[in-house]
């Protein structure tokens, strides 16, 4: 079996990472890929936050809170922004709290660390004007590749999916006669998201087309294709959401979840359809309503 970090052998070795250091950390970064499940680019950025912690270190029983505190603070100075530190402190309390637990170190010196405050910035959003006007230019054009667009913007938009779920999609993955698609989220998870007639409409329009795509033998179950017949990837969707839309997926999945809530959809409803482990990831777009209220409201209360 190929370990999570055997194609980061140069890099460790150009960081200086000794053998009992590189032996430890690759154990932790396998843990996270076999056993938790998580994505390449999540084991990639432990790896990325742990490995300058632990260069120059001989054993990791040198691993301490001096240690930890006087990295942090290196990278406080260097300028890392708040969001960075407290991910690289999450990291680090993450396989501090691994070591412990495989008894590799006998107390967590991470314990005693304060993941710094995040600032909080209120996602991009789209109107559901903007919205219907980038849907009406794409609804305008003819052929296939126009016929795919609309049901990528129309299910990213109607679903409010991350784009990786959308290019993972399977034809089967669609229930048309109950408005439903499975959806494999972070983890794994799999969860049931309902869509509307519109996405329903441009669907059924893209799949009698999409066997002019060509589908190639190792994409024939994807529900979206690039034009030469390979499974949709998640470069080519956010090409085509800029295009049409001039914004990312990302901001077509808030607008979705910030027209649910102002719409009246209960909280959890709503981190039920977009997959959040946490209801205070969800939280974020009540804040968002309640700054658009503030807008309309100065702009439109004679006393406001």
């Amino acid at each position: 079996m190929t370990r999570a970090s055997d194609n980061d052998e140069k890099a460790k070795q150009d960081l200086g990472v000794s053998a009992n250091i590189e032996a430890v950390l690759m154990d932790f970064l396998d843990e996270l890929t076999y056993s938790r499940r998580l994505s390449d680019a999540t084991v990639r950025a432990y790896r990325a936050d742990l490995l300058p912690l632990l260069v120059g270190l001989d054993h990791i029983s040198e691993l301490s809170t001096p240690v930890i505190r006087a990295h942090l603070g290196a990278k406080y100075a260097e300028g890392a922004a708040r969001s960075s530190l407290a991910r690289l402190t999450t990291s680090i309390r993450q396989f501090c709290s691994w070591l412990v637990a495989r008894q590799i170190l006998d107390a967590d010196p991470s314990l005693r660390l304060s993941t710094p405050k995040k600032h909080q910035h209120l996602p991009e959003l789209l109107s559901p004007e903007k919205v219907e006007t980038a849907i009406e230019n794409l609804s305008s054009e003819d052929g296939a590749v126009a016929a795919r667009d609309l049901a990528i913007v129309e299910l990213l938009y109607a679903t409010g999916m991350r784009v990786e779920e959308l290019c993972k999609a399977d034809v089967s993955d669609v229930n048309f006669s109950s408005h439903i698609i499975s959806v494999v989220g972070k983890g794994n998870k799999e969860r049931i998201v309902p869509f509307g007639a519109p996405a329903e409409a441009a669907l059924k329009d893209w799949l009698q087309v999409r066997g002019d795509f060509h589908p190639s033998s190792q994409a024939e179950e994807a529900l979206f294709l690039g034009v030469r017949g390979g499974r949709l990837n998640p470069r080519q969707a956010r090409r085509v959401v800029h295009k049409w839309a001039d914004v990312s997926p990302h901001a077509l999945r808030h607008s979705a979840a910030t027209a649910m809530v102002e719409g009246g959809a209960d909280l959890r409803v709503v981190q039920e359809m977009l997959g959040h482990s946490s209801l205070a990831t969800t939280q974020i777009y009540t804040h968002v309503s309640a700054d658009r209220l503030r807008e309309v409201h100065k702009r439109a209360h004679p006393r406001a």
